[in-house]
């Protein structure tokens, strides 16, 4: 018979032994065709991800894989991956391409703009279009969505493993296209994969808990054969409340307006007093612009492929003053649905491109380089602009120089036009400097180039006339 003496103090370090233990051990769960996933490093105890989490089960998650074709357009077709049978039954063609359409934290596989993408992917190419819904792991606190989107990256890999080994179709027919915490979804399924699939695109792929992190834990550009990647919000979380990544994680990193601030987006003060979570749970256009405007250029750019040109440039402060300017002889990749068309001109990851876009509509905007040399009798102040005309139709007017005007100086700037003028058949100048002046002083422009930024070619024009305030004066070619 054992004679034991309770000792307060060994039950103590057998107690803090035993939480030590876990603490090392960590916890790990695993689910039938989807392997195991465990809380240890990387995945959880990290500066990124304090929290020790596992993610949710895939019942309570529920992915589901909707699919559109172009026979079905409106109404969607459920196929699952461990019933291959509802993918024989439905429009799922073997001989065209297959995107998915992955959405973010608090989204739906059922939301417009995933739809909306795929009807517009349908009016340019033949096309299995699924949007992949996962609102189950997406409506929860923002840590545990993040270990979530682990079982939604299994189950897609999944799927194309199942197309890939019962009806013999390719991964590098596969695209994924992920938004937010949808991005590192594309991410974690292109890992399973060993990098088959054919491409992945990240739309501002999400800062918390993937930023600085192993490339395992976030898209990165071993996730497929080629990875885009358009970041539109990445100020940092902390005090910015951006929410897209600032590293660059693909082939191709496309920084549309410099990345932060998105024309026609405003942050309000909403928007600067509430955390991630609370952030979230108020999504909208408001608050939310510029996270949100990553999915509507690449909707945009499906059917307008030539607004979107990103030009090579190591900040964007270079490009802005005129740098990084025409495009280089191999021309520059388009932002967005047609990036994969310079996939042969691919000679690293992480090339960086800049481009500026509209404020609203489709977005598009079209870069030339303006120099225009001043003709007058003495120097004058105030603006000058200068229109386009082309084969296409005729531009706004665009600012290209404010201050002191002198006679025989050029004045250079870029412009980032909003409309395809195609061939340039003339140029209007004007000047203005709101002061009465009884004399009525006048102002030229005795040349204008004109130079593309898609292939550098130049439009020369001339005139010898000198026009007063606010009156256009037309330039012909010379």
């Amino acid at each position: 018979m054992c004679h034991c003496v309770f000792n307060p103090q060994m039950l103590f370090a057998w107690t803090i032994s035993l939480v030590l233990l876990a603490t090392v051990r960590g916890k790990e769960v695993c689910y039938d065709h989807l392997g195991c996933f465990s809380d240890e490093k990387p995945w959880a105890g990290t500066i990124q991800r304090p929290l020790k989490l596992l993610p949710s089960s895939p019942k309570s998650i529920n992915t589901r894989f909707l699919l559109y074709t172009n026979e079905n357009q409106k109404n969607y077709q459920l196929i699952s991956a461990t019933d291959p049978a509802t993918i024989e039954a439905s429009n799922f063609n073997l001989d065209r391409k297959t995107r998915f359409i992955i959405h973010g934290f608090l989204d739906s596989g059922e939301t417009n703009w995933l739809t909306e993408m795929c009807e517009r992917m349908f009016q340019v190419e033949k096309v299995n279009c699924i949007c992949v819904d996962w609102k189950g792991g997406s409506r929860t606190d923002y840590s545990q969505a993040a270990q979530n989107i682990r079982v939604v990256g299994a189950e897609i890999a999944y799927l194309v493993q199942v197309l890939w080994t019962k009806l013999s179709y390719e991964p590098v027919n596969v695209h994924l296209i992920g938004h937010s915490l949808g991005a590192h979804v594309a991410g974690e399924a292109g890992r399973r994969l060993e990098g088959r699939a054919g491409r992945i695109t990240g739309l501002d792929p999400a800062e918390p808990c993937f930023q600085g992190t192993p490339e395992e834990v976030r898209l990165d550009p071993s996730d497929a054969m080629f990875v885009d990647v358009i970041h539109t919000d990445i100020a940092p979380i902390i005090p910015s409340l951006g929410f897209g990544m600032s590293q660059k994680v693909g082939h191709l990193d496309f920084f549309p307006n410099g990345g932060k601030e998105m024309p026609g987006c405003e942050k309000n003060i909403i928007s600067t007093i509430i955390d991630v979570n609370g952030f979230w749970q108020g999504i909208s256009d408001l608050v939310a612009c510029n996270h949100l405007r990553s999915y509507k250029y690449y909707s945009s750019s499906i059917l307008n492929p030539d607004g979107f040109l990103g030009y090579p440039c190591a900040s964007y402060k270079e490009f802005q003053e005129n740098g990084c300017f025409p495009c280089p002889a191999t021309g520059c990749p388009k932002m967005g649905h047609y990036a994969d068309q310079f996939q042969e001109q691919i000679s690293g990851v992480e090339q960086t491109y800049f481009l500026n876009t509209g404020d609203s509509g489709n977005f598009t905007r079209w870069r030339y380089k303006v120099s225009v040399t001043l003709s007058g009798e003495k120097e004058l102040k105030g603006h000058i602009k200068i229109a386009l005309f082309g084969r296409n139709g005729s531009s706004k007017q665009y600012e290209i120089f404010e201050g002191s005007l002198k006679p025989d100086a050029t004045l250079t700037r870029a412009i980032d036009v909003d409309l395809d003028v195609g061939e340039i058949q003339k140029v209007k100048f004007f000047w203005n400097n709101n002061v009465i002046n009884l004399l009525r002083p006048k102002l030229g422009a005795s040349h204008v180039t004109v130079q593309r930024g898609e292939d550098g070619a130049e439009f020369n024009f001339c005139s010898s006339d000198t026009v007063k305030e606010e009156v256009l004066q037309s330039l012909s070619p010379c």
